[in-house]
């Protein structure tokens, strides 16, 4: 889902036109009439984690659309003013209320269709005690052959979820960057 155009100045009001900038600029920017400004849309930065309790890994029913009632890991949008591991354990404990140590980053997916970067860390369980919030159905453990593949919400959670337990077998994790297109 594409975001829409940006329509009016931040800084004035004014209706934007999207044009060259005169600064040199190769892309189409949308640059203010009135009082010059220019606004760039850059990537959302969508962080969460793959939190694991021994062979099995949490995932969230979600509660809000898009994708109502299908499984995902932890994540969300990034806010400002906090850094991506600070986001990352932030959306977990708010989606699935669980107790958990963050550890080191395991994904990023690029899905620039959609202008959004996806950046998953592996956080251990402390507990099996999960107090999901209301963006989340059910919080639940699963081990791989009881994830319900299915009825995964999102290609970068399936590709994440794929490479954690590819890597759990080998015994080695590493990070993983790939493209969706």
């Amino acid at each position: 889902m594409q975001r829409p155009p940006i329509k009016h100045c931040k800084n004035c009001g004014s209706a934007v036109e999207y044009r060259l900038p005169d600064d040199g600029d190769t892309k189409q920017r949308a640059v203010c009439p009135a009082c010059g400004t220019v606004h760039y849309e850059n990537p959302l930065n969508v962080v969460g984690t793959v939190p694991y309790w021994g062979d099995q890994v949490l995932l969230c029913k979600r509660n809000i659309e898009p994708r109502w009632g299908k499984w995902t890991l932890p994540a969300g949008f990034m806010e400002l003013n906090e850094t991506v591991a600070e986001g990352a354990a932030r959306e977990t404990l708010e989606e699935s209320g669980a107790v958990f140590e963050l550890e080191g980053l395991f994904s990023l997916v690029n899905v620039a269709q959609v202008g959004q970067v996806h950046l998953f860390y592996r956080a251990r369980l402390l507990s099996e005690q999960f107090d999901p919030g209301h963006e989340t159905l059910e919080a639940r453990l699963f081990t791989e052959a009881e994830i319900p593949w299915e009825e995964i919400a999102f290609r970068t959670v399936k590709e994440t979820l794929t490479r954690y337990f590819d890597d759990r077998r080998s015994g080695k994790f590493s990070i993983h960057t790939l493209d969706i297109t």
